[in-house]
């Protein structure tokens, strides 16, 4: 029997497309052509990070990746986020020496102190991984701040997350430390601080119990000590100088009546600062320890896979973050806390004015929050989340975080006759809503303003 396979109808006639458009067809085009808004938000977030990073210095790597003839344009993304189609392969490192077979339905194991995520990557893990397409650091920042900003970086309940600790490595542009630096410094024993120390270790976020389940005191103790020697290092080593300098000095003034010229000396050859090759300032006032500092170690301790990660975050935070922080008189949170009542007049004057006549300035109720940068206000994860944003940005955006806290209790504070109890116990801290007012404290702030809270710390 033979089959014969049909043949095409020449005749075969097309559907006949009505004349006109229907009234469902143009209620679809007229949704299709209207904005979304999630679409709007994107755009807000890119308007704000691009305010926010106008004035942003940029670290040395960035800066000496640089042409001279780029420099001075400021760099714009076209496109904040791009998806990679690349992954590089993973390092030795990261995995083990005898490679498993792939099944499709195998998950990853979750981690005792990790986040437990899926296989699947974000956009700012993939980027902090892969690195910037070309090698351009400027434009990598770029978009590890956007990120940020329009994100949150991924994290469990308890705020862990696996790649957190590297992305504060690579904004506060942090070389590695080797281990054998920490612990050459651990077995030095105990430093001119440690009493001191151990008078506030056992106390630091005691109420918190995701701290206490993470981190020992023991831990807490080594790494403070850790740091007091390197800072003792640093104010002998400024002092040395200080010395050289001014027997350079004597030596120049007894031969400036001679006729050979001499040439002059630097005007500052005797100012007793020393400044390492990574931008670190430590000055002959500075102290190696000042009480608050265990508070501002603990989320670097809490973060960190390692002691010796903690230690390399929280000692280039403090000295080259907010050296005037930790000197003898603390000038630098000092200054920060006036700048919390200018800022707060210029922004809510209503609110200001009413505190100010209850004799309530920021010297009263906001040392501890500017002395920390905001670590003693709970929740722990949030405080991470809100130390992403910092990071980023700068941590003179404390200043205005701060301010944003006063702003969302402002009706509880004007309705109460006694504010002083109510700046005492501030409520829990919502990083996002924070970062959104801050945002906006930011647009506010007159550039002379801004320029003195960018410098309140140095």
């Amino acid at each position: 029997m033979n089959f014969a396979l049909p043949t095409r109808r020449q005749d075969h006639q097309q559907p006949k497309m009505p004349s006109q458009p229907t009234q469902a067809q143009l209620n679809l085009a007229a949704l299709a052509g209207s904005p979304s808004p999630r679409t709007m938000r994107s755009l807000r977030k890119i308007q704000s990070h691009q305010v926010l990073s106008s004035t942003l210095p940029q670290p040395a790597s960035a800066r000496s990746s640089v042409r001279p003839d780029e420099g001075s344009q400021p760099v714009l993304l076209d496109s904040p986020v791009r998806l990679r189609t690349h992954r590089r392969a993973r390092s030795n490192s990261d995995s083990s020496s005898r490679e498993l077979p792939a099944f499709g339905t195998q998950r990853r194991s979750a981690r005792k102190t990790g986040s437990g995520f899926g296989i699947k990557r974000s956009i700012l893990e993939t980027l902090l991984r892969d690195g910037p397409q070309q090698g351009n650091i400027r434009e990598g920042l770029q978009e590890l701040r956007y990120l940020i900003l329009s994100t949150r970086v991924e994290a469990d309940a308890d705020g862990m997350s696996s790649y957190r600790v590297y992305l504060w490595l690579a904004l506060l542009d942090i070389p590695p430390v080797p281990t054998d630096e920490y612990l050459s410094l651990i077995h030095r024993g105990r430093s001119p601080a440690y009493t001191k120390i151990r008078n506030d270790t056992f106390r630091t976020l005691a109420t918190d119990p995701l701290f206490k389940r993470r981190v020992t005191e023991a831990s807490l103790i080594r790494l403070l000590n850790a740091v007091a020697w390197k800072l003792l290092d640093g104010k002998n080593k400024t002092k040395a100088k200080s010395r050289l300098s001014t027997s350079r000095r004597r030596d120049v003034e007894r031969l400036i009546t001679t006729p050979p010229s001499i040439a002059e000396e630097d005007s500052n050859s005797d100012r007793p600062i020393s400044t390492n090759s990574r931008g670190s300032t430590v000055t002959s006032d500075s102290a190696i320890y000042v009480q608050g500092m265990n508070v501002l170690c603990a989320p670097f301790l809490y973060a960190a896979r390692s002691e010796v990660e903690a230690f390399a975050l929280f000692h280039t935070f403090i000295t080259r973050e907010c050296p005037g922080y930790i000197r003898g008189a603390m000038d630098g949170v000092h200054r920060g806390l006036r700048l919390v009542d200018r800022c707060l007049e210029i922004v809510e004057p209503k609110l200001a004015s009413y505190l100010f006549a209850k004799g309530m300035q920021a010297e009263l109720y906001a040392f501890p929050s500017v002395l920390t940068m905001c670590a003693c206000t709970p929740p722990l994860p949030e405080v991470l989340h809100l130390w992403d944003f910092l990071f980023a940005y700068g941590p003179h955006l404390n200043i205005l975080c701060i301010v944003a806290q006063l702003i969302r209790m402002r009706d509880t504070i004007l309705e109460s006759p006694s504010p002083n109890k109510i700046l005492r116990s501030l409520p829990p801290l919502d990083a996002k809503e924070i970062i959104a007012l801050t945002v906006l404290i930011v647009r506010k702030i007159p550039e002379p303003l801004y320029a003195e809270l960018i410098n309140h710390a140095k």
